[in-house]
Order: structure tokens, then C-alpha cells, then sequence
């Protein structure tokens, strides 16, 4: 696969990768999760290319390659994350429309950007994403209520410095989100990104199912009847941001699809790549074939 990279400055220089292809039939700019990840994980959607679709990848600001957010990270809100990703979107395609796509924190982002700029999009995939925090957080904790004694106690109890803390958070990353037996090394760098920068830890917490950062109570529930452009959306059957969070979503968006990978967990786009890219395509292409 050839990309395109480089840094785009929006008030602030991010990294971005773009997938290299002629005369493309849709464009996909994708928005990682985290908050504070890096599009690494995303690079399977780079084989979108093959069935004509431009995909375009960067590094949310503060996070991966990208120049630092020029904001205290605690009063970042809803509405400043949106225009960071209209910022983004206008410089890379102008009045275009195009379609949006988001992973995890990336889906919420996704959404809110298509409550507030639906004229702007074509069609949007909301994959392992949610619409409300609260809710998320209830879940996962319905989850972590399945985990060994040992384990779920020593979660419930916030016991950072005991050994068996570090065990649960991978018994819960295990079952919720890679199946996989080993995380494939772009997974591993997002997630050292994570790690090393900021923004995840003040943003959403020490961990995926410990989320006490500034999003804990984003909930945009009651908002999202107003996305008016066909919305895909994708859940693992095992994942961390569970089904009922998928459905909660899809009952709410009128021109809304809602698809569960069997089997999988979080990161499906790892864990079933042939049919999670065959059934984003096939969104895109019958999308924009029938709203031209």
C-alpha cells in the first residue's frame, strides 16, 4: 500500500497519511479513539483502497505525531473537538462532501460532529463507538462483574497498586478488546502513544473500563436524532463498548444500520478485516451511488 504524508497545519501541525489511488469513488476520513491514541490501529481500513475508496488517516492534535492541543486539556468540551474535526475536514476537501468514519471515542466524535455538520457529509460509520459515557462506563462495568472474584474485586476496590490490578486490566483487554492472541504492532504503538502523551490519561482516565477523565459525563443521547445522512453502525459481540450501547445508538438515527461482528471484540477491524472492510465498502459505495 503507497501513502501520502505529511503535516497539515490547522492551527496547529497534525500528522496525517493518505492512501495513494487515481480517480477514487468515495473519500473516508477516519478518527481514531483513545482519546488519545494514534491512527495506527486504524491502518486495516487502508484496504478500502482496493474497492476504489480513498482513506484518510491523521493523528488527532495532542495525540500520536501531532503538535500538542493549544488548550488546558481540562476544559476541552464537546463543541471544541468538533471544530477541531471541521478544521481538519475543510482543509482537506474543502465544500466537498464526504463520508466520516469513527473508532471507539472516534465514533463519538463521528456523531457529534454529525449532529452539529450532517450538510457536510455524505454518510457516516460509527465502528465500536457511543453516543453516551454514562452508559459505556455502566456497561463495562457489567463486564468487569464477569471477571474471576479475585479480579473483579480488586477492580471494584481501585486497587491500583495491587499485582492482580494489572492482571484484570489484561484479562479485561483479553476478553473486550483484542481477541487476538497477540496485539498486531500497529495496535502496540497506538497504544504506546497513548501512554507517553497527555491526552488520554487526562481525557479519559487510567484505563478503558476506569474512565474518570474530562469525558465522563459526554453524552450526546438525546442529540443524535438529528444526524440526517445514512450512519453505519459496527459493534463486536464481545466488545467493551457493548451491543446495547450499539443499539442505543441505532435506535435513535433514523437512517441508521446497525451491524454485530460475531466473535468479536473492540478492535474488529483486527479481528475480522476481510468482512469489516467488505461491509464498510459496500456502505459507502451503495451510499454515495444513491445520493449523488
Amino acid at each position: 500500500m503507497k501513502f501520502n504524508e505529511g503535516y497539515l497545519d490547522v492551527g496547529v501541525k497534525i500528522y496525517y497519511k493518505i492512501t495513494e489511488i487515481e480517480n477514487p469513488r468515495a473519500k473516508l476520513l477516519t478518527l481514531h479513539g483513545g482519546p488519545g491514541a494514534s491512527h495506527d490501529y486504524l491502518l486495516p481500513l487502508a484496504d478500502l483502497t482496493q474497492y476504489g475508496i480513498q482513506v484518510f488517516f491523521y493523528d488527532q492534535p495532542g495525540c500520536g505525531r501531532s503538535d500538542e492541543m493549544p488548550i488546558d486539556l481540562n476544559q476541552v468540551t464537546i463543541d471544541y473537538v468538533v471544530e477541531d474535526v471541521e478544521k481538519v475536514r475543510e482543509a482537506f476537501f474543502g465544500e466537498e462532501k464526504i463520508f466520516l468514519y469513527g473508532s471507539s471515542y472516534g465514533g463519538f466524535l463521528a456523531l457529534a460532529y454529525g449532529v452539529k455538520y450532517s450538510s457536510k457529509l455524505k454518510g457516516i460509520v460509527c465502528s465500536n463507538g457511543l453516543a453516551s459515557v454514562p452508559l459505556t462506563v455502566k456497561e463495562m462495568n457489567r463486564l468487569i462483574e464477569q471477571l474471576p472474584e479475585d479480579l473483579k474485586n480488586v477492580v471494584k476496590a481501585n486497587d491500583f497498586n495491587n499485582p492482580l490490578y494489572q492482571k484484570a486490566v489484561e484479562e479485561f483487554y483479553r476478553r473486550h478488546l483484542c481477541r487476538l492472541n497477540d496485539y498486531p504492532p500497529e495496535v502496540k504503538l497506538a497504544l504506546e502513544y497513548a501512554e507517553k502523551r497527555n491526552v488520554y490519561r487526562i481525557l479519559n482516565g487510567p484505563n478503558e473500563f476506569t474512565i474518570t477523565g474530562v469525558i465522563r459525563d459526554w453524552d450526546i443521547t438525546n442529540d443524535i436524532h438529528k444526524i440526517d445522512v445514512p450512519t453505519l453502525i459496527i459493534v463486536g459481540e464481545y466488545d467493551e463498548v457493548t451491543p446495547r450501547v450499539a443499539a442505543e445508538i441505532h435506535k435513535r438515527i433514523k437512517k441508521s444500520k446497525l451491524i454485530v461482528f460475531k466473535g468479536c471484540s473492540h478492535l474488529t477491524m483486527w479481528e475480522d478485516r476481510t468482512n469489516y472492510n467488505k461491509i464498510i465498502a459496500d456502505f459507502v459505495l451503495e451510499t454515495h451511488r444513491t445520493n449523488r
